[in-house]
């Protein structure tokens, strides 16, 4: 099939950005009304216990397989990619049940009066993942195929059935046994997501398309009858599989510490993990929009253009407009990224109190729950490098260099897990948000390195992206330092004053950004017309 990877990409991110803004709209404000019906250890349990539970199982199992298995597809056997892919669910399994043994027996369990459901939390946790895997193959071809709409589609299902039953619940039994309502959202959203699957690659493979190699529902099922497993398997994906799933390891250490060290050292108790936890998702909000998103389309894009085992030298010989395009995109990806975490750092110091008590009420805009997200706010800037240079690296570095990577990584989770211990021992929550932002700063360093070293001899720097136009950052500056003022005088007696005051500057920062990097959004939507087969 014939592809625009850069358009579909756009497509993809576009779509989901605006399904994010959407559907975030609506959880945002019932989580706000379940907030105030929900105790905070009852948060604590099903935000930070139960959810780190999914994360990690979904993440080992399920995380390495689409990565290696999303990489050149134009050249992809499918029998071999499909009958690879289903050694996921195995897998998952055996995570499954070490992880649910663990949560089970090691761990300490909540008290009764917290809730008396938490057991019946992890089995509705571990059977779920479990379910999900059994659709994973078709999530690769909709991926590789560019269905972009039908996953779209399928993400409105998910979060559309979890909301609408967890909040149903909730009201039912009057803000009492949240970790049951949340068990039971959980295991029908992904029953309805995997079912939303099948009818749908179930329909489409009725219509007979030409261009789609599958012709039955039956192809998207392993098949190793009548040849040897050696011709089943691609072993070429097998080995960048087997890189991925050891840098899986540790990327997910990396990626959740601080809930390994809040559930296995118990440094914050649930209720304290509720508000982190909640402060952390209202702080995450620009990741889940708009961060994420890109970086799910930008891996794909990169993974098409630019060919692991060929050094970029070579490959700008076979096809040098190629590469100064996939340069150009990486450096104003990480102008734009990078500039919206500098606007969420300036703003959010003066306005981390206002949004808690929009959030949350006075509960939540009193006590650690300002100072925690006026330190997320730094997390964001640097989260928004991360993303994008760690995805670059992850779709770019051949098998010998992920090995490397994955050997830095080691050395990297550990000193993550000691220093966010010892923070977070020192000085509570923010000891874990300062952590996170030592931890990216580290990931960065790494992959910037990496991106030096291959554009090394060449007219390409991607990482000029970096570096902000003045006029923006001496706007920036003088909203932090308005904004600031505007707090100390007007937040206590005068709120509507100082939105006003902040809804000025943030318009005019935005338009100050807007025209310096006219030049970029102008690249990026000729590149997005061109055509790239």
């Amino acid at each position: 099939m014939k592809k625009n990877f850069l358009k579909s990409s756009v497509e993809n991110a576009s779509l989901n950005i605006l399904l994010q803004v959407a559907f975030r709209c609506l959880t945002f404000a019932i989580n706000a009304f379940v907030l105030r019906h929900v105790s905070q250890n009852e948060l604590g349990v099903t935000n930070v216990r139960l959810l780190l539970l999914e994360s990690t199982i979904l993440f080992l199992s399920r995380e390495a397989f689409r990565r290696a298995c999303l990489t050149d597809t134009l050249h992809h056997n499918w029998l071999k990619v499909i009958n690879l892919i289903w050694f996921s669910v195995p897998l998952c399994a055996v995570i499954c049940g070490i992880c649910g043994y663990i949560w089970l027996q090691l761990l300490s369990q909540p008290d009764i009066t917290v809730t008396s459901y938490y057991k019946f939390g992890v089995w509705s946790i571990l059977i779920s993942c479990i379910i999900e895997l059994c659709c994973e193959q078709l999530y690769i071809v909709a991926q590789a195929f560019l269905f972009v709409k039908l996953q779209v589609v399928l993400e409105i299902i998910n979060i559309a059935v979890r909301t609408i039953v967890y909040t149903t619940m909730i009201l039912y039994l009057n803000g009492q046994n949240a970790v049951l309502a949340f068990s039971y959202a959980q295991l029908a959203s992904v029953i309805a997501y995997t079912m939303s699957f099948y009818i749908y690659f179930w329909y489409y493979t009725k219509k007979n398309k030409k261009d789609f190699p599958f012709k039955t529902m039956w192809e998207f099922f392993p098949n190793f009858t009548g040849k040897k497993f050696t011709e089943c398997i691609d072993f070429s994906l097998l080995l960048l599989l087997w890189s991925f799933l050891k840098q899986g390891f540790m990327k997910q250490l990396l990626t959740d510490g601080e809930r390994y060290v809040m559930t296995f050292f118990n440094t914050l108790q649930f209720d304290q993990q509720g508000v982190y936890d909640v402060v952390n998702n209202l702080g995450s909000l620009a990741a889940r929009f708009l961060f994420k998103p890109v970086e799910t389309a930008a891996y794909f894009y990169f993974s098409q253009l630019v060919q692991r085992e060929v050094p970029i030298q070579t490959q700008i010989k076979q096809d040098s407009n190629r590469i100064k395009e996939a340069a150009s995109v990486l450096e104003c990806l990480l102008r734009v990224n990078s500039s919206i975490g500098l606007i969420a750092l300036s703003f959010g110091q003066a306005y981390a109190k206002l949004a808690l008590f929009l959030y949350g009420g006075s509960t939540l805009a009193t006590g650690i729950g300002p100072a925690l997200l006026q330190m997320h706010c730094l997390a964001i800037l640097f989260l928004a490098v991360n993303g994008i240079t760690e995805c670059y690296a992850a779709a770019t570095m051949n098998v010998s260099e992920l090995n490397k990577y994955n050997v830095e990584m080691v050395l990297l989770s550990v000193i993550f897990l000691f220093i966010s211990l010892l923070f977070s021992t020192l000085f509570g929550g923010i000891g874990f948000i300062f952590a996170n932002c030592c931890n990216f700063t580290f990931r960065i360093i790494q992959c910037g390195r990496y991106i030096l070293s291959q554009y090394k001899g060449t007219s390409y720097n991607p990482l000029n992206g970096l570096r902000p136009k003045k006029s923006f950052i001496c706007c920036l500056m003088l909203s932090t330092i308005v904004t600031m003022y505007s707090e100390a005088k007007y937040y206590e007696e005068q709120k509507l004053t100082h939105v006003i005051i902040g809804g000025a500057l943030f318009l005019l920062t935005t338009l100050v950004w807007l025209y310096e990097e006219m030049s970029t959004f102008r690249f990026l939507t000729k590149v997005y017309s061109s055509k790239h087969n």
